[in-house]
């Protein structure tokens, strides 16, 4: 028998879940937005691990596909899919609500892989499925970066950014949506700590004692009028031309063009570029990008 008594908590439970869902979508909305207003780019994308068809209040457009049944978890728990909620910048409506399974595309490669990657041209690219090319082409997109939006081990959706010209996305840019992706997530964890059973935010993180070291973040490096930025001594781990290597890598050049910067052969680049990758633990150029100048290492 339910006792009158959790009749309120669990009124205010649903409430507090209500809550989150709208906190949630306005969010991913935002950032569909800002990603177009404050990184320079033409569409701006959010993919959920949703089921298709509009929510209340979510800012979608209307005549969405029906509703679904959330797509079921990978054996690795990931989520096996994802649905393009949210949009600034398009023209056409394809891309309104598109089902991408994990592992599909460019951003189905982020949610599978759960680390940002990017290409210069989608439609010629061959690291890439393309069971979405009609949806991209009806936009008229071409380079276009992914990013995954992560918190404690799990996946809250991946947010894209594309361009209608076939560039290369420079780290500027790259840091640009990464950070528009760190404050979306920590808004979103934020939002989910209400929906839990207990209906209550986290506790706040203790501050440093006093007289103890505060936490520190190395500043982030930004290349100027196209130049790599930083200079002097390598970091540790890194050879001095590895090091010049990835300051140029970073500003969004090609092999070919480093290698002509610096008197090298492509193939002498993509192995420098292959040892800085491997010394820093990433898997990828935008991975790279991302570590270096998270870690100051392009300052």
């Amino acid at each position: 028998m339910t006792r009158a008594a959790d009749t309120p908590a669990r009124a205010a439970d649903g409430l507090d879940a209500r809550a989150a869902e709208l906190v949630r979508s306005a969010v991913l909305a935002d950032l569909a937005r800002r990603v177009v207003a404050d990184c320079g780019v033409d569409v701006g994308l959010v993919g959920v691990p949703d089921r298709p068809g509009p929510r209340p209040g979510d800012g979608t457009a209307p005549g969405a596909a029906a509703a679904a049944p959330p797509a079921a978890p990978e054996p690795g728990g990931g989520p096996a899919g994802m649905v393009l909620r949210h949009w600034s910048g398009t023209r056409a409506g394809l891309l309104h609500d598109l089902v991408v399974p994990s592992g599909t595309g460019l951003g189905g490669r982020a949610l599978a892989e759960r680390a940002p990657t990017w290409v210069p041209d989608y439609r010629a690219a061959t690291t890439i499925s393309h069971e979405h090319d009609a949806a991209v082409d009806a936009e008229d997109l071409y380079a276009m970066l992914t990013v995954p939006l992560l918190h404690d081990g799990a996946v809250h959706g991946v947010v894209y950014a594309a361009l209608r010209a076939v560039v290369p996305f420079g780290d500027v840019r790259i840091g640009a949506v990464a950070d528009l992706a760190a404050t979306a997530t920590r808004a979103l964890a934020g939002a989910a700590a209400w929906a839990g059973p207990s209906g209550r935010p986290p506790a706040p993180r203790p501050r440093p004692r006093s007289g103890g070291p505060a936490p520190h973040r190395p500043p982030a490096g930004r290349p100027a009028d196209g130049q790599p930025a930083g200079g002097g001594r390598p970091p540790a781990g890194l050879t001095p031309r590895e090091h010049e290597v990835l300051r140029w890598a970073a500003t969004g050049r090609t092999n070919p063009e480093i290698a002509a910067e610096l008197g090298l052969t492509c193939n002498t680049v993509t192995g420098y570029l292959k040892s800085a990758m491997h010394k820093l633990g990433v898997r990828n150029r935008v991975e790279l990008a991302l570590t270096a100048r998270e870690s100051g290492l392009l300052g």
